[in-house]
């Protein structure tokens, strides 16, 4: 009896020992509770997409060029920390590859630049396509103006009503002459309460899509060796609501740049030893768009869109932009519907058309078309796509792609080597339909693209 009263006092006391105070309870309360709102802060995600594209160029020359089983792989591996109301942060990493193929050769200097990298499907390199931190609050000096303000790697590709067909939710630009990577910044304000008018929003931004700097082997290091290509833009939300939206972009870029010589001579003829892909500075160039898209919801959200598009060149002194040393101006228009499918609710079928006239130049180097861009068209464009959802967020799309060149130099930079328009045309006929330029300018292009699709 002695020895179990004398074990029952031992596990009392061993239990009174073993017992937290108040103050260690709370601690733990607040470790828990600090990884709880860790965990609720951290928004983790992924988008794998497998695409079959069936290529096919018509070249000037009458030959024929085509990829019937180009096979590719892209994974976005994305991350978000929200900290509070005001600050947070989002990250997305990018790999696009041809399958079998880890590495492409760069044929020119176009392949490695920089509006581009992490679209292309040139290597197997994870690369960085976003990275940036937005603050935003709810008032302005005391006024209600709900103000935003970022910085970083934006997300600036998959933009406004090209998105539709992507099946991605849109970032801000108008994704009629803006889908490129950049790096930069933007300052935005919502006018809505202040002004009385939906939606009214106006934001400015401004980015950097080239820095010319002297390699860190040099002796002077990151010093600055020629003139960096920046962008200055606006964006005007002049209304929007569930059903209409109007919105302006106005875009000036400086310092806009060329190859030194494409190789051709004045007979379309083709010399390596001519052939210079240095850059070098030719001028600036302002853009501007305004798009009005309506939604229906009485047409199971039936979306219809219109945008029209204008560029204009401003050639710097002895320079020549798109093969003219006088100011030149451009424009394009693009109109499309989009409806649900009556096969799912989720399902989303949409026809596109547009037009860009000789002298159109936009900066859309990234969007998703492996054919080239079709916004960038120098020409007609034509495209019809279905995307259903097969299984939760598992989806497949069917598109296809028809672009009809009029001109040369739609998918090139802002000088005369690669940016001067000629009438496709001329070159079909002969003698031009034999020689080397003849051969190496696309007439028309097609892409059948089917794709499965997973995120989370």
């Amino acid at each position: 009896m002695k020895t179990l009263l004398l074990t029952s006092s031992l596990l009392a006391t061993q239990m009174l020992i073993a017992q937290p105070t108040n103050d260690e309870l709370l601690q733990r309360i607040e470790k828990l509770e600090s990884k709880q709102s860790i965990s609720d802060k951290i928004k983790l995600g992924a988008d794998y997409r497998f695409s079959y594209d069936n290529i096919s160029y018509k070249m000037a020359s009458g030959d024929h060029v085509s990829n019937p089983s180009l096979l590719t792989n892209r994974l976005w591996l994305k991350m978000a920390y929200t900290e509070d109301d005001h600050l947070s942060f989002h990250a997305k990493l990018a790999y696009n590859k041809v399958f079998g193929q880890p590495n492409l050769t760069a044929d020119n200097t176009f392949d490695t630049f920089d509006w581009f990298g992490s679209t292309t499907n040139t290597d197997n390199q994870l690369r960085v396509k976003e990275a940036y931190i937005d603050y935003k609050d709810s008032s302005l000096f005391g006024v209600n103006i709900p103000w935003s303000f970022g910085v970083g790697r934006r997300p600036t590709t998959y933009n406004q009503l090209i998105s539709l067909r992507d099946d991605e939710a849109a970032s801000s630009p108008l994704g009629h002459i803006v889908c490129a990577e950049f790096d930069g910044g933007h300052l935005g304000f919502n006018l809505a309460g202040v002004t009385g008018i939906s939606g009214a929003y106006i934001k400015f931004a401004a980015g950097r899509g080239l820095s010319t700097v002297q390699p860190s082997v040099y002796p002077t290091p990151l010093a600055k060796s020629g003139s960096n290509i920046n962008m200055f833009d606006t964006n005007i939300v002049f209304y929007s609501d569930k059903k209409l939206h109007t919105e302006m972009q106005l875009l000036h870029a400086t310092n806009l740049v060329d190859i030194t010589n494409a190789g051709y001579d004045n007979t379309g003829t083709f010399s390596p030893a001519n052939y210079n892909a240095t850059l070098h500075t030719v001028g600036d160039m302002n853009l501007g768009s305004f798009m009005v898209k309506y939604t229906e919801p009485s047409l199971h959200n039936s979306i219809f869109f219109a945008s029209f598009a204008i560029s204009q060149t401003d050639p710097k002194s002895g320079e020549r932009m798109l093969g003219s040393s006088d100011k030149k101006t451009g424009t394009s228009y693009w109109v499309g519907a989009q409806t649900q499918s009556f096969l799912s609710k989720r399902g989303k079928w949409g026809i596109e058309y547009n037009h860009g006239s000789k002298y159109f130049r936009s900066f859309t180097y990234s969007e998703d078309t492996v054919a080239g861009s079709k916004l960038a068209a120098r020409g007609d464009a034509y495209e019809v796509y279905f995307t259903e959802y097969l299984y939760k967020e598992l989806s497949c799309q069917i598109r296809y792609t028809y672009i009809d060149y009029k001109y040369t130099g739609s998918q090139g930079f802002f000088g005369s080597q690669t940016g001067t328009p000629m009438l496709i045309s001329d070159l079909t006929q002969a003698p031009a339909s034999g020689s080397d330029l003849a051969k190496n300018v696309v007439d028309t292009a097609q892409d059948i693209r089917i794709y499965l699709r997973y995120r989370f």
